[in-house]
């Protein structure tokens, strides 16, 4: 089922040669995490402008669900969808829980429904109510505000959410902390995400399919894994450093490259790592890795422990494994 659906999309601004968004088509599905990458003025934050109709399309038609946006009323539209910004907007005269109830009040709902609100999302992302609902933005890091700024995204419950380069002026080390917890929420709340980078390995991190444009038009559309195994053409593997083999296992997560359990064949013998009970003694355990750690540590760890193959984990269980071969494939065998 598709949250988003973009067809034949055309933005056109007067007085230009060229469209900054040129007959683009394609779909983003439901509970998906869809990176829109490219180089500057390539026209990919104004096709994600165009979903809340912050920029009006020239031509072509984008739904929400089963709905085309301009059949909609434009306020309406843009309380059904979340929207994160570089540089957050919150308003500084607010305390966090104003900030983060303004769709709810805009939605009307009552004050109580809506306190609740804001403490569930202020727990969710890591700033206890107690402590944070009645600081003002100027005394919070810009980690902190750019928290903030994703839990009012949130607050209404929105099926989908936009986020235009939302972490592109967080130091590094706050960067990749707020990556990890967005990740996090998104399996934890499974909303259709679209979000908009020019960085390629915060794409290669974050992304279930990375869309690729240049000049306004889609270059590729489709996994990091295969995007980086298989680049449509030279444009493509030059901005995502394809050549570069350690580089590559750096930026792709264990689960784009494991066997998932559900996928051994019936006739294989069990596995130690799958039935632990009938592990013998005498048999030492599968090292493991965290489905979201990267295959350039997949390899450290199987060159330390010299075991032939990982288990994958995802939140303490086991759910799948990953070998040197499967390594070898996605650095690059085709």
């Amino acid at each position: 089922m598709s949250a988003i659906r973009f067809q034949n999309v055309v933005k056109q601004y007067n007085g230009t040669v060229r469209p900054s968004v040129d007959e683009v088509s394609f779909t983003v599905a439901q509970g998906s995490f869809v990176v829109l990458l490219g180089p500057s003025g390539c026209g990919k934050t104004t096709l994600l402008k165009m979903v809340n109709r912050l920029v009006e399309p020239t031509g072509g038609q984008i739904y929400v669900g089963d709905q085309e946006i301009r059949q909609m009323n434009a306020t309406h539209l843009r309380r059904q969808i979340g929207y994160v910004i570089q540089q957050v907007g919150l308003f500084p005269h607010m305390t966090v829980a104003q900030n983060v109830a303004i769709v709810p009040s805009l939605l009307k709902w009552d004050k109580e429904k809506t306190a609740v609100r804001v403490d569930e999302l202020l727990t969710l992302i890591d700033l206890p109510p107690d402590e944070y609902r009645h600081r003002y933005p100027s005394q919070l890091s810009g980690g902190q505000r750019q928290r903030v700024g994703v839990a009012r995204a949130l607050a209404g419950d929105p099926g989908v959410i936009l986020m235009d380069e939302p972490f592109g002026a967080i130091d590094a080390i706050t960067r990749t902390g707020l990556q990890d917890e967005l990740l996090q929420l998104q399996r934890k709340l499974k909303k259709t995400i679209l979000f908009v980078t020019h960085d390629v390995e915060e794409a290669l991190r974050l992304a279930d399919k990375i869309v690729i444009m240049r000049a306004g038009e889609i270059v590729q559309y489709d996994t990091p894994f295969q995007i980086l195994s298989h680049p449509a053409n030279q444009f493509v593997y030059n901005l995502i450093g394809a050549g570069d083999m350690v580089r590559r296992l750096g930026l792709i997560r264990a689960e784009a490259a494991m066997t998932p359990l559900m996928a051994r064949p019936s006739t294989t013998e069990p596995s130690t790592v799958f039935s632990p009970t009938a592990v013998p003694a005498s048999v030492e355990p599968k090292p493991t890795i965290n489905r979201d750690d990267s295959l350039r540590r997949a390899l450290s760890l199987l060159l330390a422990s010299n075991a032939a193959s990982l288990t994958v984990v995802a939140d303490g269980q086991p759910v799948g494994e990953i070998s040197l071969a499967a390594i070898q494939n996605a650095a690059g065998k085709k």
